[in-house]
């Protein structure tokens, strides 16, 4: 028996449920100024070593980024220069999302003043 190929809509779902974790999106924006040894990243999230390391196998485990050796040091960094793209759409839907609610935060201010 065959295994059912997943659409792609359910791919993308587990994708965007892979991103959903503040940690994992963070190391992606630090990642996407090029590799950093895990060390640096600790000291740029302050979490726990093991969280960090459970977050960086997940990301490591998707294909997201991968690791390298060197010596002692294990150093990540991005599997590809898309990753540095999608952060960038995000920050732009975002961008666009809370000028839309600061906009009608103010419709409401305005409308409570008028009734005033």
């Amino acid at each position: 028996m065959t295994a059912l190929p997943v659409p792609l809509y359910q791919a993308k779902a587990e994708f965007f449920r892979m991103l959903g974790h503040p940690v994992r999106i963070r190391v992606l924006e630090l990642l996407q100024d090029g590799p950093m040894p895990v060390r640096d990243l600790l000291a740029a999230i302050e979490i726990e070593p093991s969280s960090l390391s459970q977050q960086l196998a997940v990301l490591r485990r998707s294909g997201i980024v991968r690791a390298t050796r060197e010596s002692s040091t294990v150093v990540y960094e991005l599997a590809g220069g898309d990753v540095a793209e999608l952060l960038a759409a995000a920050r732009r839907v975002l961008s666009v999302l809370l000028i839309e609610q600061q906009e009608l935060l103010a419709e409401l201010r305005r409308a409570e003043s008028d009734v005033s």
